[in-house]
């Protein structure tokens, strides 16, 4: 039994390394690049203490060359489905009451084994199979993932910490219990960070979790398993799945002991899985927790006032970075007319002078989308706006799928702000341009508003102190991450909480305590010292 009040360490964000010719760690990461893709790995089921190959496999391939196969993962059945929820559930009798300061201990652990020796590894594997360049590899699989290991641990002493007022009667307790039941993490392909962040943190708080990756993301998740177990993660409190997601699906929310489903992905899935929550609410112990982050149509606003090349810098960091595969990533953009010759004459110099290729190149911005289903929506969208006559391609518009999944860069300016890609999310290197008068920047502002269903991230670029307020004001509800004269990614653990509403999900803010508080269950405790004997009140006289 713990016999103290313990301070963890105080989380700092992790300082992201250069990786500039020359530094030892870019020849680390290269040397483990290497040796990853030529290598092919064999990855498991891991349900408890076992690892499960079903000799049922799917290949995992680099996206950037999608013929180089750098390993297989094995595919689940309806039974070990079935097995990883009775193990997480055999798993909780004791790791629920685990003390807290141990919980943290294997966490704070593996933030250090991603810092130091799993730093190259993480992000080699990030560059091969989602094909990130090492910028965009270290600032999500290494450092993100670093700040959401540490600074969660900092919130779970917090909310611990907090407890509610007591005087020389009453002692007053409050407890913060782990879910009754599973969690069920559903993570996306695009960010290895999110990939962990979401099954780790309902863990952290006490849970047991079945967690089932990304197909395109198995390969690093490999790598944050291995994690996990080097930092002593007791078997059975993670179990990690992979397989046909309707019957995975299907399975995990027909049990009466699932307890809550932490997802990103799209808006479309996180509906579906909602309404299934739904008809099987009678069959439950308890009220599932749903917490979600799906679509964005992130925004871009310059005022009249704005600097072009603050601008157009992000719009091309916010647009094309990671290929435009991000959430948040920039995809509908609004600018002044008298500004855009400007900013139109710097997009082409900015775009035109990038390199696409292989992240092992590391001269190289610009890399492959992650799957053919992905390119083939891409380049329909793209055909399309050749087609038609209020759009039109000023920049990019190419693709190649015979090595990679390569699409250029592109730019798509447009007479009319409801076009179809200035509604609808791509979820690649795709921004469309619309140019408004400078006189209607108020009915710019209501446009932003009511172009899109969804309010994850969007950021206004201004020197006007006055326009800055009032863009604000008008655009509260459009994203749950606005930025001020900056691009609308990048939000960084402990600095910007991350989340958005409307269509953008349940806006529970990843890499705060807002969102660690979903993953308990409050009790609280009164204990009263001298306790009455008699019923009657003074009033009775």
């Amino acid at each position: 039994m713990s016999k103290g009040f313990f301070n963890v360490p105080k989380a700092i964000n992790e300082p992201v390394k250069s990786y500039a010719p020359g530094t030892p760690e870019r020849e680390q990461v290269l040397a483990a690049y290497r040796k990853m893709w030529n290598e092919q790995i064999d990855v498991p089921l891991y349900i408890g203490s076992e690892e499960i190959r079903t000799g049922n496999t799917q290949n995992m391939s680099a996206p950037h060359d999608h013929q180089h196969i750098v390993g297989k993962y094995h595919l689940a059945e309806k039974s070990h489905v079935e097995k990883a929820i009775a193990t997480a559930l055999e798993a909780r009798k004791r790791w629920s009451k685990m003390s807290w300061e141990n919980r943290a201990a294997i966490f704070l652990k593996a933030a250090e084994l991603i810092a130091g020796p799993y730093r190259a590894k993480i992000n080699a594997a990030t560059m091969i199979a989602q094909s990130k360049t090492i910028h965009q590899a270290e600032i999500d699989a290494a450092c993100e993932l670093i700040d959401f290991l540490r600074f969660n641990v900092e919130y779970m002493s917090q909310i611990y910490q907090d407890q509610p007022i007591s005087d020389s009667s009453v002692w007053n307790r409050l407890e913060h219990r782990p879910l009754e039941g599973f969690v069920y993490a559903i993570t996306p392909f695009n960010f290895t960070a999110i990939a962990a962040n979401l099954p780790s943190s309902a863990a952290m708080m006490g849970n047991v979790v079945v967690w089932k990756p990304s197909d395109s993301q198995i390969f690093s998740a490999k790598v944050i398993v291995d994690i996990f177990k080097e930092a002593g993660l007791p078997d059975g409190v993670i179990n990690v799945i992979y397989g046909d997601p309707v019957m995975v699906t299907d399975t995990l929310l027909a049990s009466p002991d699932f307890a809550g489903l932490h997802f990103t992905g799209s808006t479309h899935v996180f509906k579906d899985l909602w309404a299934k929550i739904g008809t099987n609410i009678h069959n439950y112990k308890t009220y599932p927790r749903i917490v979600g982050e799906t679509g964005g149509k992130d925004f871009i606003l310059a005022h009249p006032s704005a600097n072009v090349k603050q601008v157009a810098t992000g719009i091309v960091r916010g647009a094309f970075e990671f290929q435009g595969q991000k959430c948040s990533a920039a995809s509908r953009v609004y600018i002044p007319s008298s500004l855009w010759p400007a900013v139109k004459a710097q997009l082409e110099t900015d775009v035109n002078s990038m390199k696409m290729g292989s992240p092992e190149d590391m001269s190289n911005f610009f890399t492959a989308v992650i799957h053919e289903g992905s390119f083939n929506k891409l380049a329909s969208y793209i055909d399309q706006a050749k087609q038609d006559t209020d759009a039109e391609i000023i920049l990019g518009g190419g693709y190649d799928k015979s090595k990679g999944w390569f699409i250029e860069p592109t730019v798509i300016v447009t007479t009319n702000p409801k076009y179809k890609t200035m509604e609808t999310e791509l979820f690649g290197p795709v921004v469309t341009i619309y140019v408004y008068e400078d006189s209607k920047w108020t009915e710019t502002l209501e446009l932003i508003d009511t172009t899109s269903e969804y309010a994850l991230t969007g950021a206004v670029f201004s020197t006007c102190r006055y326009a800055i307020e009032e863009a604000t004001i008008a655009l509260e509800n459009s994203a749950g991450n606005f930025y001020v004269n900056d691009k609308p990614t990048g939000a960084v653990v402990g600095n910007q909480p991350f989340g958005g509403a409307r269509a953008s999900g349940t806006n529970d803010k990843a890499g705060s305590m807002l969102n660690l508080l979903r993953w308990v269950s409050p009790r609280t405790i009164k204990e009263t010292f001298v306790t009455p004997e008699d019923y009657r009140y003074p009033f009775l006289g």
